[in-house]
């Protein structure tokens, strides 16, 4: 039994289901008097309104009379849907209307909201004067139901509010990237790197700003720029001579790039040559080189290298690893015998001069003497790089989007409680089913992150093998590079099977050429969901588009072309998730985390490492949560602090006094 104040009906929250109520039998004169005041707590909406409209024996009729105000025109029908669970209340209005029904009946405030189908949608409706479609969609979830009623100045606060820590993350970084995204520049090699399918959100794993870009000739605002063809033939015929199995006779080569080194190194070099190509009078403020006049013969020159690298140092302000790591790029094309750039000496045919940057002579000089060209980079290349690790500044601190889960006793906990928001606000399926299956997609993502603790690659990548039929053979998943999420019959359950070639740390001493198998247990409610998503919601969301048989799948739309997920628009997926079930937001009292900020996928490695390190202190085993080494573990993932490890040795220590 519980009770349930008369006196003030607004000061208590709704109760979990299933348990019994009691109600102080001292109700306001104008509220009417309840027949009884013990029930069963019933889950629907249209059960609760039933109940408590037959408890007060109040009819439609009578109710609107109650409630309504002069000039609301909520009508005898609606209400009856409510009732019978035809519909739901979901404007801003409605919603009113419902609270005052609350009042009515002394429950609590929000008590038939938490139980509506789907209560997380309710703020689409507000009325969001001079702000674009796209961003109305991307804030109206964080605004608080009365949003409209409030004054200017607490909507303002609102608005400020969602648009810093929701949709930017207030970190310096992202603060930075927001203001360097809106100038684009790059120039894009389309044909040899798909980017799925034409988000307008940027790549936000790349060091800075975009995709799109200007053409310096023509105009200073933002417009997409194709490489020209001479350009993208010496960029494919680089890719090639690196991805390529065998190299072309005659050729030498030291390593191979996989797939994300080559779509990394493909953005990177379109950044350079976008910067090159960019007007001096843009808000990018580049050097203004004609577009037909690029190549990669430009890349042996230093002048160019210094050219950029100043032009980067003054864009942010300050040297970062970055650079240090381009110039590594530079290095290696230029080594000897074994170089790309050093074996292609007939691309200095192809360099013209510039004003203040590339003179007639050094030009001249690269013609006469490709090989000493090459040399005089790799020379001038290790200088630069040792010059700049000397003061490079780390340009943001990976850990910060996430350091109230990182800072608490158990990150992993205080992750799942994310995991837990989705399921608190997860909509009715029957009436939402578009919606059930985004929050169903969501959830397994960050299940399956927190169990498995792969990257983002392998995890987006995942292929679905449904109960019954037959997996992959390890052969053939080794040859697609990918894993298989399917059912064990000798486990009696779900498994992750990835070959090790699949992994980006292949040859590293965690597998030993052998392959990753993992075992999720049944915990938490993992398989019904699980079975819930492959047999139904996956097909909603392909809405009979080709499936690319993987296990997670895009919500696919008039415009989509492809129901995969690319790095880009997963990591966009996780980033969305966190925003809406993640960060709590104090004017709509949803998200799970105070102090959390935007993240991606890449973070729950973060996690699962830090987790086990203020468990257990251990390097090597937090290493076997995320696939890697304890040398990569102690430099990039574990927030292992000083206090963390004072405490842990303390809770042996401190055992001698319990005697």
């Amino acid at each position: 039994m519980s009770e349930i104040s008369n006196t003030e009906p607004n000061a208590t929250s709704p109760r979990r289901p299933g348990r019994k109520r009691t109600l102080s039998a001292a109700p306001l004169i104008e509220y009417p008097e309840p027949r009884f005041t013990e029930w069963d707590e019933p889950d629907p909406f249209h059960l609760a309104l039933r109940l408590h409209m037959a408890r007060h024996g109040d009819s439609c009729t009578r109710l609107l009379k109650a409630v309504l105000k002069p000039g609301e025109n909520l009508n005898h029908k609606t209400l009856s849907d409510w009732r019978c669970g035809t519909t739901s209340p979901r404007a801003v209005g409605s919603l009113e209307i419902l609270g005052r029904i609350e009042m009515r009946y002394r429950l609590p405030a929000g008590y038939f909201k938490a139980k509506l189908p789907h209560p997380a949608r309710s703020g689409i409706g507000h009325k969001l004067s001079g702000i674009g479609t796209a961003e109305r969609r991307r804030i109206s979830w964080h605004l608080p139901d009365d949003y409209d009623s409030r004054s200017p100045a607490e909507r303002a606060e609102i608005l400020e509010w969602v648009r810093r820590v929701i949709v930017t993350g207030s970190t310096e970084y992202r603060r930075y990237q927001a203001k360097a995204i809106k100038h684009h520049f790059a120039v894009q090699f389309s044909n040899l790197a798909a980017r799925g399918e034409g988000s307008d959100e940027p790549d936000v794993h790349a060091d800075v700003d975009a995709f799109d870009s200007i053409d310096g000739n023509q105009d200073c605002s933002p417009r997409v720029i194709e490489a020209p063809s001479r350009l993208t033939a010496e960029m494919a015929d680089l890719i090639k001579f690196k991805t390529s199995t065998l190299t072309a006779v005659g050729l030498q080569r030291m390593g191979a790039w996989g797939d994300e080194t080559t779509e990394q190194k493909i953005e990177h070099l379109g950044l350079m040559f976008g910067a090159l190509v960019a007007s001096p009078k843009s808000a990018v403020r580049g050097l203004g080189m004609p577009l037909q006049s690029l190549t990669f013969g430009l890349l042996v020159l230093p002048s160019v290298w210094d050219w950029y690298l100043n032009w980067r140092e003054r864009r942010r302000g300050f040297y970062t690893a970055w650079e240090a790591d381009m110039l590594r790029l530079g290095l290696a094309l230029t080594r000897h015998e074994t170089g790309w750039l050093r074996q292609n000496p007939h691309l200095a045919a192809r360099l013209v001069s510039v004003r203040g940057l590339i003179a007639v002579r050094d030009i001249a000089a690269a013609r006469a003497d490709w090989n000493a060209a090459c040399d005089a980079l790799h020379r001038h290349a290790t200088s630069r790089v040792k010059e700049i690790e000397r003061v490079a500044r780390v340009h943001r601190d990976p850990f910060e989007p996430i350091l109230p889960i990182l800072e608490a006793a158990s990150p992993l906990a205080e992750y799942r409680k994310i995991a837990d928001e989705i399921l608190r606000l997860m909509p009715d399926e029957r009436r939402y089913p578009l919606s059930a299956a985004e929050a169903a997609r969501s959830y397994l993502m960050l299940r399956l992150g927190m169990h498995t603790g792969l990257r983002q690659r392998n995890l987006r990548q995942l292929l679905l093998c449904p109960r019954g039929e037959p997996s992959r053979s390890e052969r053939a998943l080794a040859d697609l590079r990918r894993g298989e999420l399917r059912w064990s019959d000798r486990d009696n359950g779900w498994e992750v099977f990835i070959p090790s070639i699949a992994f980006k740390n292949a040859n590293s001493s965690f597998f030993g050429d052998r392959p990753f198998r993992l075992h999720l247990s049944d915990l938490g409610g993992l398989y019904p969901i699980v079975g819930a998503y492959v047999e139904r919601h996956r097909e909603v969301l392909l809405r009979n588009a080709r499936d690319p048989e993987t296990f997670f799948v895009k919500t696919m739309k008039s415009s989509s072309r492809d129901a995969a997920y690319n790095s880009t628009t997963f990591y966009e997926a996780w980033r969305l998730t966190i925003q809406r079930y993640g960060i709590f937001n104090p004017y709509t009292g949803r998200g799970a985390i105070k102090g959390l900020l935007p993240h991606g996928p890449h973070n729950i490695r973060d996690v699962l490492a830090t987790h086990i390190l203020k468990r257990t202190g251990s390097y090597e085993q937090a290493s076997y949560a995320i696939q890697d080494t304890p040398d990569m573990v102690a430099k990039h993932y574990g927030r292992f602090l000083p206090q963390d490890k004072a405490a842990l040795a303390a809770q042996i220590l401190n055992k001698v006094w319990e005697v």
